[in-house]
């Protein structure tokens, strides 16, 4: 039999001689990184490895070398003898512990080999937090030099991906997002019965899982808090089943026997057996980790039993947990929280134990082997990439209409390589990090980022706010040309002010999209004068989301343009209005609160309308950017008008599809021109007949009074008129909705994402991705 086909495992190419540095080797070494090195390396017949012993029942290419308990030095140089004999004829190597692989790796026999890094974490951080702050420059100043000396990284999350990226400075293109995997055949639901025999549970008890190693960082002394704040609506019998040891044992066991009713039981360190029979015993495994979770193995291991996971928003367990039931995460540090949810989980609110087990067999360590064996391939063959890399600018995190069209968007972008940069951390980032989309935050100045358009207007830009923009820009400037990405595509338009200046010094050509209007009713006179002059020389080209914003830019020549609209994600069914079309009508209004949005033309339009009846207003949305006291000034509004027991302001709300689902009209009031008008076609989508305005991008959406209704821009009777009319007409109302639901189908992410894709072409041209 040849090499090749003793090395070939079926996943269309040879599998690459691979030297393997781990940590330890479980059972005989606790811990989640020893676990996964064990199942990856079982699943790698090809590879050899090393790790410190003891090493019981290991196969024979494994080498085990000291004791984990010996000193340092010693093991130290046991391993880095150990690891050079392994990696000798070896193609490549694979590293998964900074401290054991740095001295073999920067060897001088080593150095030219190629090496990939398992980044299970930031492991000087970790040590900080468990050790404290001893050493910690030293173990920093290990991991980078390991880090440096790749040519590839593996992480098992994303989340842990933007450690790597934001914290490591490591380029996003070279990092790998690879899921572990989980032993389906030995975590499997077996008899449930038989395993709460076993641990002696009763058969119709609730049951409560952790198993976690007992320091700070794992939350179980929350986990404790919020078991007791649920004791009340906890059901007799209920028991949380506290699996693990470490430092805190005696502390947390002391507590946990505090704890008269409901039950605790602290079982300390479980044999492989009794962990299997926990995880099929349990009704609900729970992990309340506080900090540093790179994936999360025991929400697989627990899922593969049939047991679903209540988890903390740390990290990766939003990643996995959350595609099996979103209301499975809890916010970190919140036992509040916490005894919700685990009070509702007693009550049954979880998802099957079937539906568990089908999740987790997404999760195989044949299908992760495979990825791995690719990788290794494309390490040592240096293949260019294969699609272009795009890097994505927002000045803010927030969830505003741009950056929810950024988030609808670049999940279904197929055919780039995208990364985004972001001012700010703040919501944004954690949706994009838990959609697997790459994301770091590059902080900007709070008062170059928050400057608003009013400010400016009166006094122009502060010089301090100048200062820290320019600044800004060379700083991004200089991580463009670190992370090389064949296009940059601007956001916002402050993004693109200082993106525009940033990609133009790094040599990166440039995407501006054009989502605010040029117009002096929109902007300073000053500023829309610059930007028509600055960006058909800074972009290589020009998006708008609509005709009415391109045109404010003037002319643009020998620069490609095109009008792409925000896409829309419409919910799976549309808002069922059968059998009340006698109930009086709801009309709302949905998005930022700010002067220029109308909510307060809204306001007084339905006082117009409707000065008696039982016909309500709602008003959804929070205001941004220190707008606050126009809101308050609209619940005053409210008050005069007399409209104060009908009129409701919800705040923000996270599920938009649930509170349009709570309408009957959607009204879209903006004074000034709406740039495109990203709520108009959100109602469109959840099947609701929208009043809009006529001009500006709402108009460019609405087929006047076939898919929604235009009125005279800043009317008020005009606007109370459309009220009263769809008000009157049920039927109508019902007619129009059907229409523009299927009129928003046009709209819909994957169809705009070729588009995207096109137009990312046409100013790439001839200039080949790296």
């Amino acid at each position: 039999m040849s090499t090749q086909t003793q090395r070939s495992h079926g996943d269309g190419g040879v599998a690459p001689t691979v030297a393997m540095l781990g940590l330890g080797w479980f059972p005989d070494t606790v811990g989640g990184l020893e676990r996964y090195f064990r199942s990856l390396f079982e699943a790698l017949p090809e590879a050899r490895g090393v790790v410190v012993g003891p090493a019981g029942g290991a196969p024979a290419r494994l080498t085990a070398v000291s004791r984990a308990g010996a000193p340092l030095a010693r093991r130290l140089a046991a391993f880095r003898r150990a690891a050079l004999g392994a990696a000798r004829g070896a193609e490549l190597i694979d590293a998964h512990f900074a401290l054991y692989a740095a001295a073999p790796l920067l060897a001088s026999r080593l150095r030219r080999t190629p090496a990939v890094v398992h980044f299970h974490g930031p492991w000087a951080d970790e040590s900080s937090v468990e050790r404290g702050e001893e050493l910690h420059g030293l173990r920093r100043a290990l991991e980078r030099a390991v880090l440096r000396h790749a040519r590839a990284y593996v992480v098992l999350s994303s989340a842990f991906r933007r450690v790597l990226v934001e914290h490591y400075g490591v380029i996003p293109w070279d990092v790998h997002v690879l899921h572990p995997g989980v032993d389906l055949e030995r975590f499997s639901p077996g008899r449930r019965a038989a395993a709460r025999d076993r641990l002696g549970i009763p058969p119709d008890a609730f049951l409560a899982v952790t198993v976690r190693r007992l320091v700070p960082r794992t939350g179980v002394g929350e986990l404790l808090d919020a078991w007791e704040l649920a004791a009340a609506e906890l059901p007799a019998g209920a028991t949380l089943l506290v699996a693990g040891d470490g430092p805190l044992a005696g502390e947390l066991g002391a507590r946990a026997a505090a704890i008269a009713s409901p039950r605790v039981r602290m079982a300390g360190r479980l044999s492989e057996e009794d962990l299997l029979a926990a995880y099929r015993a349990a009704d609900v495994a729970v992990v309340p980790t506080l900090s540093h979770e790179g994936f999360g193995l025991v929400v697989l291991e627990a899922a593969a039993c049939g047991t679903p996971s209540i988890v903390t928003d740390v990290d990766a367990l939003p990643e996995i947990a959350g595609p099996l039931d979103p209301t499975l995460v809890v916010p970190a540090g919140e036992p509040s929280a916490l005894a919700a949810r685990l009070a509702a989980a007693s009550r049954g609110a979880l998802p099957a134990r079937e539906t568990a087990r089908e999740y987790a067999e997404r999760f195989s360590w044949p299908s992760v082997a495979a990825a791995h064996r690719r990788l290794y391939r494309r390490v040592l063959e240096r293949a260019p990439a294969a699609l272009p890399r795009v890097v994505y600018l927002d000045h803010v995190a927030r969830l505003s209409g741009a950056e929810i069209a950024l988030l609808r968007l670049l999940p279904h972008l197929e055919g780039v390589q995208a990364h985004v940069i972001l001012g700010e951390d703040g919501p944004l980032a954690t949706r994009l990090q838990q959609a697997g989309i790459s994301v770091e935050v590059l902080p900007l100045a709070p008062s170059a980022r928050d400057l608003r358009r009013a400010s400016a207007r009166a006094g122009g830009v502060p010089l301090s706010t100048a200062w820290e923009t320019f600044r800004y820009t060379l700083r991004l400037a200089r991580r463009l040309r670190r992370i090389d990405p064949d296009l940059v595509h601007t956001n916002s338009l402050k993004s693109g002010v200082y993106g525009g200046l940033a990609a133009r010094l790094a040599g990166v050509p440039l995407v501006w999209h054009l989502r605010d209007r040029l117009a002096d009713d929109y902007l300073p006179r000053s500023a829309t004068r610059v930007l028509r002059w600055a960006i058909p020389r800074l972009a290589g080209g020009i998006l708008a989301n609509s005709q009415a914003t391109l045109d404010t830019l003037g002319p643009v020549r020998g620069r490609p343009a095109r009008v792409l609209p925000d896409a829309v994600e419409a919910p799976s069914a549309p808002k069922s209005r059968g059998g009340h079309d006698e109930a009086p009508a709801t009309f709302g209004m949905l998005g930022r609160i700010a002067p220029w949005k109308g909510q307060d033309l809204f306001l007084r339009a339905f006082a117009d309308a409707f000065p008696a009846g039982s016909e309500r207003a709602v008003i959804i949305g929070t205001p941004l950017f220190g707008e606050e006291d126009f809101e308050a000034s609209l619940r005053e509004l409210a008050q005069e008008l007399g409209l104060a027991a009908r009129v409701e302001f919800r705040g923000f709300r996270e599920d938009i599809w649930q509170e349009l689902a709570s309408l009957d009209i959607l009204v879209h009031a903006s004074l000034i021109p709406e740039p495109f008008g990203q709520v108009v076609l959100e109602g469109m989508a959840a099947g609701l007949p929208v009043l809009a305005p006529d001009e500006g991008g709402p108009a460019e959406v609405i087929e006047d009074g076939r898919t929604g209704i235009l009125f005279a821009s800043r009317d008020q009777r005009a606007l109370a008129a459309a009220m009263r009319a769809l008000d009157a007409d049920p039927g109508r109302r019902e007619r129009v909705g059907a229409a523009a639901r299927e009129a928003a189908a046009a709209y819909r992410p994957p169809v705009l994402a070729e588009r995207y894709e096109q137009a990312y072409a046409q100013v790439l041209g001839a200039r080949p991705v790296r």
